[in-house]
């Protein structure tokens, strides 16, 4: 049995991972899918000062609580921070990163480092009315969707967990200086199918860290792939337990 730690990216909560877990679990697995400080049932508790380093603080304080240990770590998006932070704190208890069509930062960098689209989203936030609120964004046409959801019973299902996401979490720096942190493995899965315009990825080393060859792999649908192909992407992560 292996423990998988699924965490959400932004604006979305533990609910978007409704169609993995069971499968996982279905699996013989341990399944953990919070939701973090802000978002989902806790969005009352949003504010300016909320950022990453809350979101690290969620997610170390589950692992620790629980006493998790061997965890396959899957960060989407903006999650791709958190679960970064998180195994520079804990990495004695973290045995695979997965950075699922996440941001992957360097050591000092914050979103808009990684993303430079996020600048945009970073600027309209602090000139707004509550200097910190960034709504979720508006569906596009088809083919892009509400995160690549085109299905409109999933496009309201997805609509109505999302909250606004607090700017700290896109201007705080990731701190990665624990050099424990190059020995563990890592996945990237990227979704390929109808990336909108402004949204890049960086191109992922042939090398990793703890020196073997980077693992990539591919999903044809949108962003938000764990509504879209959750049975494709429990397939591949399960490939890691």
């Amino acid at each position: 049995m292996s423990t998988y730690l699924l965490v959400h990216g932004a604006w979305h909560s533990g609910q978007c991972w409704e169609r993995v877990v069971p499968l996982l679990a279905a699996a013989g697995h341990r399944v953990l899918a919070p939701t973090l400080t802000g978002y989902g049932d806790t969005a009352h508790l949003a504010g300016p000062e909320v950022g990453l380093d809350t979101h690290v603080d969620d997610i170390v304080g589950l692992i620790t609580e629980e006493d998790l240990t061997d965890v396959v770590l899957v960060g989407h998006s903006y999650a791709g921070l958190v679960i970064a932070a998180t195994t520079n704190r804990v990495p004695e208890r973290i045995a695979q990163l997965v950075y699922l069509d996440a941001m992957d930062p360097e050591d000092g960098e914050s979103a808009a480092d990684v993303m430079p689209v996020v600048q945009g989203w970073i600027d309209q936030a602090v000139t707004s009315e509550s200097g910190w609120r960034i709504p979720p964004p508006d569906v596009m046409p088809p083919p892009h969707g509400l995160f690549g959801v085109t299905e409109p019973a999933d496009v309201e299902w997805l609509r109505s967990m999302l909250s606004d996401q607090p700017v700290r979490c896109l201007q705080q720096p990731v701190r990665l200086d624990n050099p424990a942190v190059n020995a563990i493995p890592r996945t990237h899965i990227h979704c390929v199918a109808n990336v909108p315009e402004g949204i890049t990825r960086r191109p992922v080393p042939a090398i990793q860290p703890n020196g073997s060859p980077s693992q990539v792999w591919e999903l044809a649908t949108g962003h938000d792939c764990m509504v879209t192909m959750p049975g494709e992407l429990t397939e591949l992560l399960l490939k890691l337990g």
